[in-house]
């Protein structure tokens, strides 16, 4: 859901810096063959992930929900030479995609991949970071958030995708609808938490950046 016109979120685009080649083919082979495509960030949010990334230029990046890697990708725009990405997923069956992908970036030997239930996978990584991107089982964002606070540098960023939720945020909840309920208490903690600088921006399905004090 775009929450401009149209004209005018085809304006933003057409005038922001065009995907780099390999992300055009990850983008294209995820629409061929993946279920569910749109999950991927696209063009114009991988370019504001890559921005920020490279404003940051985080040492250590967290990235909860891979999907196909194309965020991945975004996000290593910004590491210096010796850092590192982790990136969690629960879908095995999304890997040999992915792998794919990071082999033929230049960034492959930063990318560290892991298969399985991020809530059991974060408590295992003993290692402190600058930049975390949430995007993955809305259910989980409050204990995904719970887990990696602890695990922030100070002034680090941690970026939330899809908290207007297709602007279901701003609806009247459906007492069956677990996700927007949690997308809600989520937003409400992101905003209120004293450790945290908080802007939520209306970019695509809406992106939060909280800075860590």
């Amino acid at each position: 859901m775009h929450f401009l016109p149209e004209k005018i979120d085809r304006y933003a685009v057409e005038h922001s810096q065009e995907e780099p080649k390999i992300l055009q083919e990850l983008s294209k082979e995820t629409w061929q063959k993946v279920l569910n495509p749109r999950m991927l960030s696209g063009a114009f949010q991988g370019r504001v992930l890559s921005m920020i990334s490279k404003l940051v230029q985080p040492k250590k990046v967290l990235e909860i929900g891979t999907y196909t890697g194309y965020s991945a990708l975004c996000l290593a725009e910004g590491i210096p030479k010796n850092g590192t990405i982790y990136t969690i997923d629960k879908n095995e069956e999304l890997e040999t995609l992915q792998q794919k992908y990071f082999e033929k970036s230049k960034y492959t030997s930063q990318i560290k991949q892991y298969v399985g239930n991020a809530l059991d996978i974060i408590p295992e990584l003993e290692t402190t970071f600058d930049l975390v991107f949430i995007d993955a089982d809305k259910v989980n964002y409050i204990n995904y958030f719970n887990l990696i606070i602890d695990k922030m540098n100070s002034g680090g960023i941690i970026l939330s995708d899809n908290v207007l939720w297709s602007g279901k945020v701003v609806e009247a909840l459906d007492p069956k609808d677990k996700d927007t309920a949690v997308l809600l208490e989520y937003n409400k903690l992101l905003s209120e938490d004293k450790r945290l600088e908080t802007i939520l921006l209306p970019i695509r399905d809406g992106l939060t950046i909280s800075r860590v004090k």
